[in-house]
């Protein structure tokens, strides 16, 4: 059998996402599994300018960001939209179309609505019979994730199902699988040896800040007013924010301030609780750890949705101001019953074998 998963690399999630489906697919062994960016087959100018744009867009202008959104959500809007996005991916995704149409993969599993609008699109046609599994990274569900033509919606919790059936998928198109988080987030791992191995402190309460792949929020301001605790800064691609916080580091002996990482598995285990950016990934990758979890600088639309779905199940603290993030860090740390209450209502929530669920519908 020929797999092909594929994201577009625009935010960070969508690829990890997809990775950890190829890694699953590709220990099991057995099919042929082909890893793609979908923006590798569109024309140059779009390859170029659509992560520029997103960035851009929801670090210097969230407010308009979040208007689109939802103003791209509207029931109204839909007959427009399909048009319209049609016509924009037809024209820019040409050479994605002539692809899927050559190759003819038997499964298709898109973790970017990109890639699912265009195979939807080649499945209607009847130009590809590929099966088309469309996994859903954010906790709710826009409307722009939904294509008349795609085979299996994969769902991050209950909320998400009924959003999707809301949205007029068949309920027998939706299994709650969970976002795929890789492997490595379900591995039990000893604190102390991993303190040891980080050079942190045993015996403080320890706070992950997970700025986001973009490096955003008040991080200097939140680490000042966070003083009395242990901190393990992650600055992401903002480089200019690590070389800011990196004299933290000799000024106080129980900071660590990282950039890029590939070992957030390990800071999650070590934490306490985590200061981040709502994004659909870091959510999961978090439940998968049980690990208590502060929301800050959410970017109007999807991080602000996940927001209102964690409430809903009180599983996380919503956007939060500087203040409120110190008043909460406090609060959960005088009171550990309600820390341990909630990370139980974590664990409900958490999807270990996502990657294992989503395999199993091929």
């Amino acid at each position: 059998m020929r797999i092909l998963i594929i994201h577009a690399t625009a935010g960070a999630g969508h690829k990890k996402a997809a990775e950890a489906v190829f890694r699953g697919l590709e220990s099991q062994g057995g099919h042929q599994v082909i890893f793609a960016d979908a923006l590798d087959y569109t024309n140059p100018f779009f390859k170029k300018s659509y992560p520029w744009v997103y960035t851009f867009m929801v670090t210097r202008l969230p407010w308009a960001w979040g208007f689109f959104f939802g103003l791209l959500d509207r029931p109204w809007m839909q007959p427009l939209l399909a048009l319209a996005r049609r016509l924009y991916n037809g024209f820019n995704a040409a050479p994605l179309q002539q692809w899927l149409i050559k190759e003819q993969f038997d499964v298709i599993i898109a973790t970017h609505f990109l890639s699912a609008e265009v195979g939807a699109y080649l499945k209607r046609e009847g130009k590809i019979k590929s099966r088309l599994i469309c996994v859903v990274t954010d906790f709710d569900a826009h409307r722009i994730w939904v294509n008349r033509g795609t085979d299996i919606y994969t769902a991050a919790c209950e909320y998400t199902k009924n959003k999707l059936e809301s949205l007029g998928v068949s309920p027998d198109k939706i299994f709650i699988t969970g976002i795929p988080t890789d492997p490595k987030f379900n591995l039990t791992q000893d604190k102390t040896a991993l303190k040891k191995k980080l050079g942190i402190q045993e015996n403080l309460l320890t706070i992950l800040i997970a700025t986001g792949s973009f490096g955003m929020g008040p991080i200097e301001q939140l680490a000042g007013l966070l003083k009395d605790y242990q901190l393990l800064i992650v600055c992401g691609h903002n480089r200019s924010l690590y070389e800011q916080l990196k004299p933290l580091m000799q000024k106080d002996g129980h900071v660590l301030v990282l950039g890029l990482v590939d070992n957030m598995h390990e800071l999650m285990s070590v934490a306490d609780m985590m200061v981040t950016k709502p994004g659909g990934l870091s959510i999961a990758e978090a439940l998968v750890k049980n690990l208590p979890m502060i929301f800050f600088s959410a970017i109007p639309g999807q991080e602000t949705n996940n927001i209102k779905v964690l409430a809903s199940y009180q599983a996380a603290q919503g956007q939060c101001s500087l203040d409120q993030i110190v008043k909460t860090v406090r609060e959960w740390h005088s009171h550990p019953q309600q820390l341990a209450a909630l990370r139980g209502r974590l664990a409900a929530l958490a999807h270990p074998r996502a990657v294992v669920d989503i395999i199993s519908l091929i």
